[in-house]
């Protein structure tokens, strides 16, 4: 796949985004430097790997799942909301 002006131009608009003029050149050849490295990962034979291979042995480590619970976050959060009651975002309506 090349990356030429008229892809960037789909891109900007699938993303919402504007790019500069003076940025375009640059953005073109770090997307055409990713979809190379891509094709280059697409050479390789994963064919007799199994779909659970791990590069490590034993798996993945695992850590416990402690939640993190700090009550001051919610109002903290809160406190820039433009409006907040009962620990809730108040929002307009969207269905009469």
């Amino acid at each position: 796949m090349k990356i030429d002006n008229n892809l960037l131009k789909k891109l900007e608009n699938l993303s919402a985004l504007e790019i500069n003029e003076e940025k375009k050149e640059e953005i073109i050849k770090q997307l055409s430097d990713i979809l190379e490295y891509v094709e280059n990962l697409n050479e390789l034979d994963t064919s007799n790997l199994d779909s659970y291979f791990s590069t490590l042995e034993g798996g993945t480590p695992m850590r416990e799942d402690i939640p993190y619970c700090d009550k001051e976050i919610p109002k903290i959060i809160l406190k820039y909301a433009p409006e907040a009651r009962d620990d809730f975002f108040i929002v307009p309506a969207i269905i009469e």
